[in-house]
């Protein structure tokens, strides 16, 4: 059985019954569809087409925007391998955007990783224009699917919005998946799961992303017009383990580059998340990948984020 595709066009007219199904996905696979979304379909294209041109550039090129550029901001381009799932590389290469914050912000003042100022290329000028147009999108659309979870937990429409994702932490990436040959060895990226509260995915039509779901691995191939959701460790956390932290992979088996373009909607720097009142903890079904425990974590969210990120980049990290 697929995932489920949820239409949310139809929350107009039936909010809570467009919530229920939001809830049942998050309890079940923790991945879904989204559709009637309302992000326009050639601000999709656009992206992707810069994407491709941006990646399409010789070395040097995107050597100029590279993340050692970005410093302590982790913004930029990484080579193919140059990030890593579980100490091992991935096979992908990708370009890392964020909120565009000037020097005088305090927390670029102070230096904390993960803030500052997206790098774009001279070569690729559309990219400055799309990528904010594009993170604004597609961010509400998070903040909608998360007041729909807020209304089926109970909780009130706006308690995120109001809360944790205030000011959210929003990062957004473009990654390029070069074929494989299929044989196993060359994952684009490993079993994972995401770090935060949701995330809201575009894919291009090379298939490639596979979930771990409660029937096993299964592919969530591309739906034309459609978002891919899944729920980070904050949302599991959250939820006592209601609702969980799928692991997911890709294998680009398609004979193609695939791109993939995942904006990860997030609590705020400084918030600290902790289970809902009078939520019991619920027992995992099976083992986590890396054995971690998101439901034990404690302080604020920028810590938990940035331990995480560290072990993607340990190089890098160990140069700021």
């Amino acid at each position: 059985m697929g995932l489920p595709v949820i239409d949310l066009a139809r929350a107009a007219d039936d909010a809570d019954g467009v919530a229920a199904a939001i809830d049942a996905a998050a309890r079940a696979d923790g991945f879904f569809y989204v559709v009637g979304h309302g992000v326009p379909a050639g601000l999709c294209a656009g992206l992707e087409a810069a994407g491709r041109r941006f990646f399409g550039l010789d070395l040097a090129a995107r050597r100029r925007v590279a993340m050692a550029v970005g410093g302590r901001a982790w913004r930029g381009w990484f080579p193919l391998g140059g990030e890593l799932t579980s100490g091992q590389p991935d096979a992908k290469e990708g370009y890392y955007f964020g909120a565009d914050l000037p020097p005088g912000h305090p927390r670029v003042a102070a230096g904390t990783a993960l803030h500052g100022a997206n790098l774009y290329p001279a070569e690729v000028p559309e990219l400055a224009r799309l990528v904010p147009e594009y993170t604004a999108r597609v961010a509400e659309v998070g903040q909608t699917v998360l007041s729909l979870m807020a209304r089926a937990l109970g909780i009130g429409d706006d308690w995120f919005r109001g809360g944790i994702t205030a000011d959210p932490t929003v990062l957004f990436r473009i990654f390029r998946y070069p074929p494989t040959d299929g044989t196993g060895a060359d994952w684009g990226v490993a079993e994972h799961t995401d770090y935060g509260l949701l995330t809201v995915l575009h894919q291009d039509d090379h298939g490639g992303l596979e979930v771990h779901s409660r029937d096993g691995w299964v592919e969530a191939p591309p739906i034309p017009g459609s978002f891919v959701c899944n729920l980070g460790d904050m949302l599991e956390r959250l939820t006592a383990g209601a609702y969980r932290s799928t692991p997911h992979r890709v294998r680009n088996r398609s004979g193609g580059e695939r791109l993939s373009f995942p904006l990860f909607l997030d609590p705020g720097w400084d918030e600290v998340v902790r289970p809902l009142p009078g939520t019991a903890r619920i027992p995992r079904r099976r083992p986590r990948w890396d054995e971690a425990e998101p439901l034990a974590w404690e302080g604020t969210y920028g810590d938990y984020l940035t331990a995480k990120v560290a072990r993607v980049f340990p190089d890098l990290f160990r140069t700021l």
